[in-house]
């Protein structure tokens, strides 16, 4: 699985450009704000059917245009994949493999294996639980079309609920045989997912913590903490215990959709009690974690995208992740740097096959 070229038209700060990619390690050098990043979140664009870094839509389209269009050549199987995602404004989003569109994008997720390590995961710690979640549905929803789908319903019922808490508030009248309804849904949806959530992390932990250790080299005891309502009885219980709370708040206060992901080291919150340096080994080991277990999974390496980690790394760090391209790890690589120097005594470093474009 490797992509061979991208075409970007009026996409952020791009009005045309075309790049044709090395199969093993391709590089963008530039100062800040040249246009780096950019090219990995269109790779990332492509896999996702959305932005890393600013999912609405429109705001990336190029100033002063009224459309962008990605499209790129994947290989995938021994076949050639053409990937396709455009918008312009005041129409929906259109993402193509081969020419078709898709009817729904979730039916797309898990085509294009990618993992991203950026400054911007930064997120994942500092944000509240949403994010978190997110990491966990990203990651399973890859591997698990069923998922995805259960999840996306789940979300939707759990809107449709909300709606009707507010319409019982707005016109003094309630239904509980009408809720109910939602809340059977809701319990079986939960259930399903619940259940992938915990084994997920069970799997995904031994991961983590064997990465952690490579990169740290240090004794500290690292933990992803799953944290559910549902550990403490069904959903279907939970909601009608919480119904009085529920009609006077307006939404569904308990739920999946509150869960959260505890990062913690030596059984302490990272966020309060880490380090900068053991905060961004946490991360790297994450997302090293996630593309392991991605790779694991499917049988296929993932993409991999390194935005401006080098800037941010010590060198302890940097010669942990070159060992792993080295190992031939990884399958195609992509780097964003700002030192020109820097990048090619790493690529060289490497011994593997490399192209590096300067911004």
């Amino acid at each position: 699985m490797y992509l061979k070229k991208i075409s970007l038209f009026n996409y952020k700060n791009f009005g045309e450009a075309e790049f044709e990619f090395d199969i093993k390690i391709n590089c963008f050098v530039g100062k800040n704000g040249i246009g780096k990043t950019n090219v990995l979140d269109a790779i990332y664009h492509l896999a996702y059917g959305k932005s890393y870094f600013n999912p609405l839509a429109i705001q990336n389209i190029k100033h002063g245009e009224d459309f962008f269009v990605i499209d790129a050549l994947f290989e995938k199987n021994e076949r050639n994949e053409q990937i396709v995602c455009s918008i312009k404004k005041g129409q929906k989003k259109i993402l193509k493999r081969n020419g078709k569109a898709y009817d729904k994008f979730s039916d797309h997720i898990g085509f294009i294996p990618l993992v991203i390590i950026s400054p911007a995961d930064r997120d994942l710690i500092i944000e509240g639980s949403e994010t978190r979640r997110k990491f966990i549905d990203s990651v399973i929803s890859q591997l698990d079309a069923t998922y995805l789908q259960q999840l996306i319903q789940y979300q939707k019922t759990i809107s449709q609920r909300n709606a009707l808490l507010k319409y019982f508030a707005l016109n003094h009248v309630f239904d509980k045989d009408t809720l109910s309804i939602y809340n059977e849904q809701l319990d079986g949806f939960a259930a399903l997912l619940f259940e992938k959530r915990k084994a997920f992390i069970a799997e995904f932990l031994p991961i983590f913590n064997k990465h952690h250790q490579a990169i740290t080299g240090s004794a500290e005891q690292v933990q992803l903490v799953y944290e559910s309502h549902l550990y403490e009885n069904s959903l279907l219980n939970l909601l009608n215990e919480n119904l009085a709370k529920d009609r006077a708040l307006q939404y569904t206060s308990v739920g999946i959709h509150k869960d959260d992901l505890s990062f913690e080291i030596d059984s302490f919150p990272i966020k309060k009690f880490g380090s900068q340096g053991q905060q961004k080994s946490f991360l790297i080991a994450l997302k090293l974690a996630q593309f392991d277990f991605l790779k694991q999974q499917s049988g296929v390496k993932p993409i991999l995208l390194f935005d401006d980690i080098f800037d941010k790394l010590d060198e302890f760090r940097v010669a942990k992740i070159i060992e792993m391209v080295k190992d031939d790890s990884f399958g195609q690589l992509f780097i964003s740097d700002t030192h020109p120097e820097r990048t090619e005594a790493i690529l060289q470093s490497t011994y593997q096959s490399y192209t590096v474009f300067n911004l």
